[in-house]
């Protein structure tokens, strides 16, 4: 039977867009919702609108200073005296430029998460997906990596402000979830744990396994930083023991899950080698903690992935299937293909669509070339993992 879900969207939240050729495009969002409802996964209502955080909400993670000049640059021309601040805020790099409405459209998402919180904390709802978050980069008083207003440490911080529980934060992104970390590093309430491809070589060249917490907080941060060219074997083995040992020491009340899907070989943006069988897999792992350890309490977000036609409607979809438990899900687990996609979804956006459109849940990494170096990057990945849980 499908569990007790709830889809957070607002078809505003697309506004949340840099330029034309900036790597984060929101279109992703309307791929996914599509394939979902073609796949006759997704209905009226399931989905949940937000409504904008306020500047209280907003103040509760970020400065006041940095919500004011995200406010006076997002006017259509802003004051050449904000302009000249751009810069020391964050909002001047080829990552994350200003753009027009930029406060308001970042203010929706951090709703997003913070409605889908309400939602579970509250009992409306066991699990409530809020696909458009995810912007784990974004510091107090800094934009980064894409990311302006950080939804979900607000979240988490709502959480922790109005009903006391214990946070477990899941960060699948490639990228390491820097944003989150460091604003409860020291908070012995909320564990973050964050899977990646190590800041030696990817931004933000954060989340190694030293990097454990301070003060009170010490011990409650996991980092799990894997080599280059990881594939799915050694991703899949890292993650499910770590983020297992995480969850069995810590006992949380919820997780808050971040399902950046930029790890696949054809995301521009890394040099991980993983398939989608890992977007199959990793959901299952974090709905089963959800169960085992917080009473079914879990709230997943969505993160980074820019390879928009071929991976990420099919990663982002995988989750929302996962939650509701939907066959596909299911069949996706057990290998293979995984079952196909709707016909009429490929037929829909194949002629917009750059490259030729998976026609498959699941890639047949099988044909892929074997990465050189297979053996001597899968026991550096064991050898890493063995530090990252020592002290749990």
């Amino acid at each position: 039977m499908p569990e007790n879900a709830v889809f957070v969207h607002h078809a505003g939240e697309t506004r949340y867009k840099f330029n034309d050729s900036h790597p984060f495009n929101p279109k992703r969002q309307l791929l996914t919702i599509d394939l979902l409802r073609r796949t006759g996964a997704l209905q009226d209502d399931r989905i949940t609108a937000p409504e904008p955080a306020s500047d209280e909400q907003l103040l509760r993670i970020h400065h006041e200073d940095y919500v004011r000049i995200v406010r006076a640059l997002s006017a259509p021309e802003p004051a050449q005296a904000d302009l000249d601040e751009a810069e020391r805020y964050g909002l001047d790099t080829e990552d994350t430029p200003l753009f027009p409405g930029m406060h308001d459209a970042a203010a929706l998402i951090v709703g997003g998460s913070l409605l889908a919180a309400e939602l579970v904390m509250s009992g409306k709802a066991e699990h409530a997906y809020h696909m458009a978050g995810g912007l784990h980069h974004a510091l107090p008083g800094r934009a980064s990596g894409f990311c302006i207003y950080n939804d979900a440490a607000a979240a988490i911080a709502r959480i922790r402000r109005q009903w006391g529980a214990r946070v477990m934060y899941i960060d699948t992104d490639v990228h390491h979830g820097d944003g989150v970390q460091w604003m409860f590093y020291s908070d012995p309430d909320v564990l973050t744990y964050s899977i990646h491809e190590t800041g030696k070589y990817l931004f933000p060249g954060t989340g190694f396994v030293h990097e454990r917490g301070e003060g009170e907080g010490y011990g409650r941060t996991v980092n799990m930083p894997v080599e280059p060219y990881t594939e799915d074997a050694s991703w899949l083995e890292c993650f499910r023991d770590t983020v297992w040992r995480a969850a069995e020491s810590f006992k949380p009340d919820v997780i808050v899950s971040q399902h950046g899907c930029d790890a696949h070989a054809w995301d521009p943006l890394s040099h991980i080698h993983c398939s989608m069988a890992i977007y199959a897999e990793m959901p299952a792992i974090v709905h089963e903690l959800a169960h085992r350890y917080a009473g079914g309490r879990w709230i997943a977000v969505g993160g980074g992935g820019y390879d928009i036609w071929r991976v990420v409607p099919r990663a982002w979809s995988l989750v929302w299937l996962e939650m509701i438990g939907h066959p596909a899900a299911a069949a996706a687990r057990k290998g293979g293909d995984g079952g196909r996609l709707p016909e009429d979804w490929i037929r829909a956006w194949q002629a917009e669509s750059p490259v030729a459109l998976p026609e498959t849940w699941l890639d047949d990494a099988d044909r892929w070339t074997p990465m050189p170096r297979r053996d001597i990057i899968t026991e550096t990945n064991r050898r890493t993992k063995e530090l990252a849980v020592q002290f749990l």
